[in-house]
């Protein structure tokens, strides 16, 4: 008997069969299923169901979740370890046109992506989430001509300004940061996209952030799928987080999962950037069970300020420690005009 949990409803498949159209699924087109032994099961017979009905020849690619070897548990790195440069597993993946990107953390920052991006695969990484937030987000076809001129912007702006009623002031430098955006599908060879989408991120060169981040009661940090309760005040420094202060759960649980690692690189800037996907609920969070989020949705949530700490290879760094947190109600803008004012997009 099927179980609540394992049950495939109409609506799901329909969702999946429209991002695969999005990302131009062709009949007789190979698609790989990429996933891994602890891989939400539902999402890839989805996955599978939708490519059949538009025609494609969908083939699974599973490989064994590898073991734990962080000295923390890893949470929404888009860094999978599950490929671990398998070369049977990437020859099938060179060799199809799509890549359904199914993997616990998917390959965001694999070691893999360049490659199977160079053979022409496009990737589309679908976040481990339930299928009922991907049916909501669904992307809409007006998300890529917002998301491209903020890219746009931000490619030709010197810098980033971030400030807020709670004490924000944060200075980024955006010559020679690399800049991209996601709107939830890709439809060429040699791209990748997540879905859910509509978020524009900077990875900055090394020595380009400075000043100070407040994270207030009401954000959210993603790696513990949990919004803050309570203060907290980090103070950067050549790009890295020399101070966290505040009193109670949050800023605890980051000074030790930080300390955990080891590695002064989980105290550095990853990436910033901004929501823009206006379907996005900011409440979402609090709707799934743990296991049933990743929380992609926060990230892409309008006026959102994304910021995360950790890997970011434009400026030499690389760990598996890392945060991804939105925060809200901030203003942020590029050269000195505002493109977000207190949480709200700028038209």
């Amino acid at each position: 008997m099927l179980t609540q949990d394992c049950r495939i409803e109409a609506q799901w498949i329909e969702a999946f069969e429209a991002v695969l159209r999005l990302c131009r699924a062709g009949r007789d087109e190979p698609v790989c299923l990429l996933a891994e032994s602890q891989s939400r099961a539902l999402n890839v017979d989805l996955a599978e169901l939708a490519a059949l009905r538009l025609g494609c020849r969908p083939f699974r690619c599973v490989v064994p979740t590898p073991p734990q070897t962080a000295p923390a548990p890893v949470r929404s790195t888009g860094a999978s370890r599950a490929l671990r440069g398998h070369p049977g597993a990437l020859a099938a993946l060179k060799a199809s046109g799509l890549v359904v990107d199914l993997t616990v953390e998917g390959l965001l920052h694999a070691p893999e992506l360049k490659e199977i991006l160079a053979s022409g695969a496009r990737v589309l990484m679908v976040s481990n989430e339930h299928p009922e937030a991907l049916e909501r987000l669904v992307p809409d076809p007006a998300l890529e001509p917002r998301v491209k001129a903020a890219v746009r912007r931000v490619r030709a702006a010197k810098a980033m300004t971030v400030t807020s009623a709670a004490g924000t002031d944060l200075r980024v430098a955006l010559e020679g940061a690399v800049t991209a955006g996601v709107w939830g599908w890709c439809d060429r060879p040699g791209t990748v996209a997540h879905w859910p989408g509509g978020v524009v991120v900077s990875f900055p060169r090394a020595d380009s952030v400075e000043g100070t981040l407040v994270l207030d009661a009401g954000d959210a940090n993603l790696t513990f799928k949990r919004y803050l309760e309570r203060p907290v005040r980090l103070t950067l420094a050549r790009d890295h987080v020399t101070a966290i202060e505040g009193e109670g759960t949050d800023a605890e649980m980051m000074r030790r999962y930080l300390a955990a690692w080891g590695d002064r690189s989980a105290y550095a800037v990853s990436h910033v950037g901004w929501g823009l996907n206006e379907r996005a609920r900011y409440e979402a969070l609090a709707m799934y069970d743990r296991r049933d989020t990743n929380g992609t949705e926060l990230r892409c949530v309008a006026g959102n300020f994304l910021f995360s700490t950790g890997a970011n290879e434009f400026a030499g760094r690389f760990t598996e420690g890392h945060f991804d947190i939105p925060v809200f109600r901030t203003t942020i803008a590029l050269d000195g005009e505002p493109v977000v004012v207190e949480g709200r997009l700028v038209a």
